[in-house]
């Protein structure tokens, strides 16, 4: 009789249970032999963030130099959950999440990729560990949501709009303009300039009118008056997007 040591290595399984583990396997049509794939692992909040962006943007990827720019600027300045709380020598676990940072005015003609860029920053955001609170609104929707209606707090709404941590304001001078949408503007994004809080602004205008802009091509700033444009120009770094329409193209 041979007396196993300590020292020597031991099965980890005996022969029996492993021919019994191989005989379920084989029925199961599972070869252990076989490399599993290598697949990336699950992202929750990527595939939380994926659920309520468009189909037309899920696969949206930040590409333009000054977007990544943006976005690798607000990742390192994101802080720990645990920053601000009642004991923070404790810490906390979960994402970091985005605290002030810079603003982006996004702007060119139709179809030049401004709200795919928008939506690729938030996508590249969260896969960068952020833990991003973000909303997403044309202006034209927002105008609509704000308009009064029975058993609704508008005060409360615009409330949680203006604070969210990122904004994103879709196409910010298509819809018809008034005193009352530029109110709405003006409360929306004084708040957001004065607390430095990230706004993706996108919109088919230029923001004014220089030399090289044709006789009477409109500009942001007929639309929306002085004091937003000011706000804009304060909170923003103005890029500008060309190119042909992507929608023509991709066909």
């Amino acid at each position: 009789m041979t007396r196993a040591h300590l020292g020597d290595p031991q099965p980890a399984i005996s022969d029996r249970l492993r021919t019994r583990l191989q005989a379920q396997l084989t029925a199961r049509g599972i070869d252990p032999a076989t490399a599993l794939p290598d697949r990336p692992e699950p992202d929750p909040a990527l595939e939380a963030a994926q659920k309520r962006i468009p189909v037309a943007y899920r696969d949206a990827v930040a590409e333009h130099p000054a977007v990544t720019a943006w976005v690798r600027a607000l990742a390192e300045a994101s802080v720990a959950p645990s920053t601000g709380t009642a004991n923070p020598p404790y810490g906390s676990t979960g994402r970091r999440r985005l605290a002030h940072g810079p603003s982006l005015l996004l702007w060119g003609s139709t179809g030049t990729g401004k709200t795919h860029q928008a939506y690729g920053a938030i996508r590249a955001l969260t896969a960068a560990g952020c833990g991003v609170a973000w909303h997403a609104t044309t202006a034209a929707d927002l105008y609509a949501q704000m308009r009064p209606r029975p058993g609704t707090d508008l005060e409360h709404l615009l409330y949680r709009i203006t604070r969210v941590p990122l904004l994103l304001l879709d196409d910010l001078g298509a819809a018809k303009g008034s005193e009352w949408t530029e109110e709405i503007n003006f409360r929306l994004l004084n708040w957001r300039a004065e607390n430095r809080l990230p706004t993706l602004v996108t919109s088919n205008l230029p923001p004014l009118r220089d030399a090289g802009t044709p006789a009477g091509q409109p500009v942001l700033r007929d639309k929306v008056g002085d004091r937003v444009l000011s706000r804009l120009s304060g909170m923003c770094t103005a890029v500008q997007l060309t190119g042909p329409d992507r929608r023509f193209t991709r066909r």
